[in-house]
């Protein structure tokens, strides 16, 4: 795989980064076989690996500790932290308190004693930026973080640090990692062109929008979650809003064929021929949807094929704002409300 500079750290990664979601009880429970795809994964050319601390409660981690041991060094490794951790008050978010605990049960679990790329989960609409990258730049001191990122960020959440980054000479977010695919166009219109003018690397995920874009589509079938940890609107078929993601989908799915691709090289083709996309975060169960997405690193789709694809979801159009990962809070009644 030709590779390609992470935002301006200078690090090189690959066109496609293995998620990890699904490895442990989320999606695939077999440690070994787990092991098996992420070292398929590595002989294959990909050398980005991401994970989270709450991706079936750590067990994830602890599978991709086993599986870079003694690879450590070939590989870039992006975990991330915010997401509840456990029962109990103080057992998640963006406070220092957190970060310094969560970093070394994250170092413990993945067997490393440092983390290349240490990401927010979400945003937190209760914690300063200010301290939440404070005490990423203790860590970065403290060698156990090489570099940090957000994640689920919006365009002004990602401006904000920035600017904080730079007035209080702290540590700033070098990526983002926010929902792309050809049915959740929305960051095209804002995130894209915040991370591209701050020269940030874009991690992006959901290339296949939760199982949409899988090819297993057919016949007027949507298809089924393969996680629990996918928000149940994203499926049901009585909204309006997955209505219109059926009939997309009909269209680009004759706009493969007719290109001679499967979906699957379509949909992940898409993401990363946009110029402000660094990888596409690809999440395989197993080894049989591992190599079915491994070809999509060598796509290239043509300008016609881009234009059709326009055609059937506009340009900044995400179709069912559930697939979102933007406005949670900033909707939420309490806020709305005067």
């Amino acid at each position: 795989m030709e590779h390609r500079l992470l935002g301006r750290t200078g690090v090189q990664v690959s066109p496609l980064a293995l998620g990890t979601m699904m490895f442990g009880p989320w999606g695939n429970d077999d440690e070994d076989d787990s092991v098996r795809i992420i070292n398929r994964a590595l002989d294959a050319g990909i050398n980005f690996v991401d994970t989270a601390d709450v991706y079936s409660a750590g067990r994830s981690e602890e599978i991709v500790g086993k599986a870079i041991q003694g690879r450590r060094d070939d590989v870039v490794l992006a975990t991330k932290f915010f997401m509840p951790m456990g029962e109990g008050v103080n057992r998640s978010g963006g406070s220092r308190r957190w970060i310094v605990r969560e970093v070394e049960e994250s170092l413990r679990r993945l067997g490393t004693d440092h983390i290349d790329l240490y990401q927010v989960h979400r945003p937190s609409p209760t914690t300063d930026v200010e301290e939440t990258l404070g005490a990423l730049t203790d860590l970065v001191r403290q060698g156990k973080v090489l570099y940090v990122g957000s994640s689920s960020y919006a365009a002004s959440e990602i401006v904000e640090a920035q600017v904080v980054s730079r007035d209080r000479h702290l540590e700033r977010f070098v990526t983002e990692q926010p929902p792309y695919s050809m049915l959740v166009r929305g960051i095209e219109s804002d995130v894209l062109p915040t991370t591209q003018r701050y020269g940030m690397g874009t991690l992006t995920y959901s290339p296949l929008a939760g199982g949409w874009l899988s090819g297993k589509w057919r016949d007027g079938k949507a298809p089924t979650p393969a996680s629990s940890a996918r928000p149940g609107a994203r499926f049901d078929m009585t909204t309006a809003a997955n209505g219109q993601k059926l009939e997309a989908l009909a269209a680009l799915t004759d706009l493969a064929d007719e290109a001679g691709l499967t979906m699957i090289e379509l949909a992940i083709g898409f993401v990363i021929r946009h110029p402000g996309v660094t990888s596409a975060i690809i999440g395989p169960r197993t080894m049989e949807q591992l190599e079915s997405q491994l070809p999509a690193a060598d796509v290239v789709l043509s300008d016609d094929v881009l234009d059709r694809i326009d055609e059937i979801v506009a340009p900044g159009v995400t179709l069912n704002p559930d697939d979102d990962s933007y406005g949670t809070s900033e909707l939420a009644v309490a806020a709305r409300r005067r």
